[in-house]
Order: structure tokens, then sequence, then C-alpha cells
């Protein structure tokens, strides 16, 4: 097992003028031209209800600040917390709240929704905060955020075509004992990665205020569909690292591993208003 650590202090990476004035939950990827791109939610009133489109930049690395280019998906309806994969030569969207939305592009910019099918999921076991992680060849995992008798969860999907997903169960669920029991259920943003025949699922434990905004727990297991149930360390499921960071990204590049933090612009966030990057080790336990 290994242990991440954040290894730097965090410095900025991109924040819109444009489109919004901040950057919440978003997503980072590499386009087949060696281009980052980052998209996330935004508004310039700082409320969910109010986050319609994301804003988009882009940049030709992470170590300087990246350009705010233009915003995807503004269709008038709500648009949260958006996750982006490449699957030959396209790129595929998936972002909330519920019903589950997919769009697809072949450039980054312009966008077509297309229609996706969630098969045997519970009502409100998924509806936002989505991660698509491959797992092989032709087979993906999609990591949702929601309720589940009252309490939050990680909804997990399995999909052979990234068109229908099948419900296979809860990567993550909140026990009788966790501390924080916000009606939305206190997990967000999940993502998980997969080094040396393990999985380390990253989510942001909080109910939003200022002392727990900036908190993410790790969670690791050798089955990407199950990292038990969380009871706030009494029992159960313990993380095995505790990040100060919001709706984290993880990313690798020639240079090594990072990490990206976010929020509201009155959030206790390193820089206002902006995404923020820092350097991440990992440490063998």
């Amino acid at each position: 097992m290994k242990i991440p650590v954040i290894k730097s202090e965090w410095k900025k990476l991109f924040g819109p003028e444009r489109f919004g004035d901040y950057v919440n939950d978003h997503t980072i990827i590499k386009d087949n031209n060696g281009i980052w791109h980052l998209i996330g939610i935004t508004s310039f009133e700082g409320v969910p209800s109010m986050e319609r489109y994301f804003v988009h930049a882009r940049g030709e690395n992470l170590s300087e600040p990246m350009a705010e280019w233009t915003k995807n998906i503004d269709t008038g309806a709500l648009a949260w917390a958006p996750c982006v994969i490449e699957h030959r030569n396209a790129y595929y969207m998936y972002y909330g709240p519920s019903p589950t939305k997919m769009a697809v592009s072949i450039d980054l910019n312009e966008w077509m929704g297309y229609e996706i099918r969630l098969n045997g999921n519970p009502p409100m076991s998924c509806h936002r905060d989505h991660f698509v992680l491959r797992i092989s060849e032709n087979q993906w995992l999609m990591y949702v955020v929601g309720i589940r008798d009252g309490k939050g969860c990680v909804s997990c999907l399995e999909s052979s075509d990234l068109l229908s997903w099948d419900f296979s169960g809860y990567a993550l669920t909140l026990g009788d004992d966790a501390v924080l029991m916000p009606p939305w259920g206190a997990i967000e943003s999940p993502y998980v990665v997969f080094m040396d025949d393990l999985y380390y699922l990253f989510v942001t434990y909080t109910d939003c205020s200022k002392d727990t905004y900036n908190n993410t727990l790790v969670f690791c297991s050798d089955n990407p569909k199950s990292f038990g149930e969380y009871n706030s360390g009494e029992s159960g499921a313990l993380p095995v690292a505790t990040l100060s960071a919001h709706a984290p990204e993880i990313i690798k590049d020639e240079k090594g591993w990072h990490i990206t933090t976010c929020g509201w612009k009155s959030a206790p966030v390193p820089i206002p208003g902006c995404v923020s990057i820092a350097d991440l080790e990992w440490i063998e336990k």
C-alpha cells in the first residue's frame, strides 16, 4: 500500500473571468495533441441553482496557469461536476445532476448530447459528481454520489460500451456513526486511482462548513467496487490518508503526480476563485 501526501505549496492552475468567477468540481484531460484541458462548474452567482454551463480552459502543461477558452454544455439546464474520458479518438463527458447526462465530442469544444441507460440503479442512488474509470479494454466503472437510506454513498455502475450502465452496488457508504450527515449526504467528488494492483478512492467528506470544506478522505481496496462503510473512524472502513483539498483531480504527467483543489469563491480555498494545483507523492507504507 502507498499513502498519498501533498508535497508542495498550492499554486494557481486556472481562474475564470469571462464565464464565471470561480471553479468548483472539475475534470482535467490531456487531448490527443498534447494539450491539457480543464472543464468545470462555474457561475457568477456562486449558488448551485445557477450553475448551468461549464467553463473550459486549456494549456500546454500543468506548470503554468491555463487560459480561459470557452464554455461548454450551455443548454439552460443545471450542469454539475463533469468527468471527461477519451475512447477511440472521441471524448465522452458524463455529468449531473440527475438524470445522468452524457455528451460526446471529437475536439473537446463542440458537444453532442446522447441518451444513456442506467439499469437497476435504485432511486437517488446516483445523481451527481460522476467519475469513470477504465478497468480493461472494454470495461468501465462509473462512480456517482447520492443518498442511500438518508445517508451518503458512492454508487458503482459498470459498462462495456459507455452507453448502457448496470448498477453493481455501493462502492462506499456512510454508516450510522458517521459524524457528517447533511441532506445531500456529505460525500462528494469521487476519484479512483489504480496503482500496483490496488485501487485508491478519493472522496471529499464535508458539510460545506469552513471546518470541513477541504476534507478529502482516501480509501484503499483490491476491489474497485467495494471500499466499505465509513463511520468516522469508529468502525468499518478506515481512510489511509486525509488530504486538505476539495473535489480534487489526481493527475500524472511527465513530472510526476499532482492534485488539484477548488471551490466557491467564498470558500476557504488556497486561491479564491481558482483551481489550484500541488505536487502529490506516494509514500510506501
